[in-house]
């Protein structure tokens, strides 16, 4: 049986160019292990937050060219934890770009890529539009990879609203599931915290989801609020609203525990597509 081990979240208000950012998430991964974290993650778009497309393709770099990832790798092996770098802009073409997770082992080796699937296209009643899809393109793979305490699923920001992804991803062995987001500030202050309770009670497993904090470039605002959440859907830990880092202990013995008293991922029934709808006339039509 797996032992227990803490996890530690990096929260942080990127910038809009790389360099910067290389320093604030090594200084709070740093503070992470110097807290006994043996698991640790940042935020999505921890390379950059740059609201502006043409930019953004500009500065983004091929994976082999990404000046994040021999950092990270470093910072892995420096630490001696499992390092989870939420997602960083990896250029595919002249037109777009892949939203990519990368785990590193504590030897600085890249365990696993997931490419987010899920892209974000709205329009707020604040103002605020977002189109991920003009710039991203989608994965097409759930991914699962092993750690030392068990199985982890990898996700991304926007997928948190696709609950089969994460019960694909739980089928698929995963007692933990990372969701390194930049959720917006209204719609985390709707649905942030029910989401990942959500996820973590329908799967029985943790939830461990790094997030952006505070005004980034342009006026863009994140929610912030990186929580830690149990099988069961309690809150282990709440990052607030400011830059840091939040730890908590992990049983992973609390994942069997949890689908022990509610069963679910074993309860799946085939049932056939609704009925079409049926057209009402009105009286005298």
């Amino acid at each position: 049986m797996a032992v227990p081990f803490k996890v530690g979240l990096v929260q942080m208000t990127a910038a809009r160019d790389a360099e910067p950012n290389i320093r604030m998430s090594r200084d709070l991964v740093r503070q992470a292990k110097a807290q006994g974290a043996d698991f640790i993650l940042t935020p999505e778009d921890t390379g950059m937050m740059e609201p502006n497309k043409p930019a953004l393709l500009q500065k983004a770099k091929p994976e082999a060219e990404h000046p994040l990832l021999p950092a990270f790798a470093e910072l892995a092996k420096e630490t001696a934890a499992w390092l989870l770098l939420g997602s960083i802009a990896i250029k595919l073409d002249d037109t777009s770009c892949a939203n990519r997770s990368f785990l590193f082992d504590p030897k600085g080796r890249v365990a696993a890529r997931y490419d987010k699937i899920h892209m974000f296209d709205v329009d707020l009643k604040a103002g605020e539009s977002y189109r991920e899809s003009a710039t991203f393109r989608p994965g097409r793979e759930a991914v699962v990879a092993d750690l030392p305490w068990g199985r982890l699923g990898l996700t991304i920001c926007y997928d948190l609203r696709f609950p089969y992804l994460y019960r694909a991803l739980a089928k698929g062995g995963a007692s933990f599931i990372t969701v390194p987001a930049a959720f917006t500030r209204p719609t985390g202050e709707a649905h942030w915290h029910v989401l990942l309770r959500a996820r973590a009670i329908e799967t029985g497993a943790f939830v461990f989801a790094p997030a952006q904090c505070g005004e980034h470039a342009e006026g863009r605002r994140t929610f912030g609020h990186s929580l830690i959440v149990s099988p069961w859907g309690e809150l282990l830990a709440d990052g607030g609203t400011e830059p840091g880092v939040v730890t908590a202990v992990i049983d992973p013995a609390k994942v069997e525990e949890a689908r022990g008293m509610i069963p679910a991922l074993r309860h799946d029934r085939d049932f056939s597509g609704p009925a079409p709808a049926t057209v009402l006339r009105a009286a005298g039509e």
